[in-house]
């Protein structure tokens, strides 16, 4: 059967205006079940940032890719949804928070590969085969040259300090990066410190959380605010891309690797997972491999400027500038383990 693809939804009735607001999905296509030379595969990625390792794939293994793409809520909840009868293969998403949502749910299989486990640290990975980390982020601190010195940087902690007061810009608690910073400092810190920690970033929040992690960097070079936390991707991706007010913005701003003379800046992963309603299991598990292979790993550098996940393979030219940095060596399945404390603690200390 081929796929469908419907680029927009007409909801010109009550039915289809709940469905939308249920499922928002910007690749959509119809259900394909098991056939030789195929695998199907749900994606929080964006197509165009997805797109050229697939497309890599299907040339090095004649496997036919049938992509959806969409919102990360919106995809986990149609893969419970559709339960047993989901045509997908391959979950993509990113963030450990959204891995184990997913695991947690009963929508993934556990799978084991010789090759998956010998490209993926053990770090970046479920330990019983649920998930596999396929390329790795940072968040970390971005600020204004011209209103801070990198000498006034140092920790993530330090941002509660009252030098910070009405000068910070940072998303929505709703915002599983978010989510995943404080769930790390509450396995690092404790719990009482994590949130003291919350309260103080809420305290010195220059305006209220809005948008995303590129406009959190906007904001800095619009002088909004003179320090932000986002994820390096973001500020790659608006230094090297087409959008010359992104370059321009960039310019304006200095990223800051932070807690590096202790455990190190926070990251995180994008990955993919096998679904349990998987019916081209064989075939998904070639994928995951590709995916964790250099030649992949190239593209999710050069293309989405994130860390490759396997040693070895260069970052792009705009990771590269950005400089070396230590990362914490947490292991993430451990993170996720503090995702709802996180979110409760920022409801207690106002971070909305």
């Amino acid at each position: 059967m081929n796929p469908t693809r419907i680029s927009k939804i007409e909801a010109n009735s009550a039915v289809a205006t709940a469905l939308l607001a249920l499922v928002t999905v910007t690749s959509f296509a119809a259900p394909v079940f098991a056939a030789d030379g195929m695998v199907n595969v749900y994606s929080y990625r964006k197509e165009a940032l997805i797109k050229p390792q697939l497309d890599a794939f299907t040339a090095a293994s004649g496997i036919r890719v049938n992509l959806v793409t969409g919102k990360a809520d919106a995809l986990l909840e149609r893969l419970k949804s559709e339960g047993r009868n989901s045509p997908a293969d391959i979950l993509l998403t990113t963030d450990i928070g959204r891995m184990v949502r997913a695991r947690d749910a009963g929508v993934l299989k556990s799978v084991k590969s010789a090759a998956l486990t010998s490209s993926i640290p053990a770090k970046y990975r479920d330990p019983e085969g649920h998930w596999f980390g396929l390329s790795v982020r940072a968040r970390i601190i971005f600020y204004a040259p011209d209103r801070v010195k990198s000498s006034e940087l140092s920790t993530y902690e330090d941002l509660t300090q009252a030098k910070w007061k009405d000068r910070i810009c940072i998303r929505s608690s709703s915002n599983v990066y978010n989510q995943s910073l404080l769930a790390s400092m509450i396995k690092h810190n404790g719990a009482l410190k994590a949130e003291s920690w919350a309260k103080g970033m809420v305290a010195n929040f220059a305006r209220k959380p809005q948008g995303g992690d590129r406009d959190q960097i906007r904001a800095v070079a619009a002088g909004e605010c003179d320090v932000a936390v986002a994820n390096t991707y973001y500020y790659a991706a608006m230094g090297s891309g087409k959008k010359k007010s992104d370059r321009t913005a960039a310019a304006k701003v200095k990223p800051f690797w932070p807690n590096q003379a202790g455990r190190g800046a926070h990251v995180n992963i994008s990955g993919g997972a096998v679904t349990a309603s998987a019916k081209n299991t064989e075939n998904a598990i070639k994928l995951l491999e590709f995916l964790a292979s250099a030649d992949a790993q190239r593209l999710y550098a050069d293309v989405v400027n994130e860390y490759p996940v396997r040693a070895g393979v260069p970052v792009s030219d705009a990771v590269k500038a950005m400089g070396d940095f230590k990362a914490d060596g947490i292991v993430l399945a451990e993170v996720a383990k503090h995702q709802a404390d996180a979110i409760r603690m920022f409801d207690r200390v106002g971070w909305r």
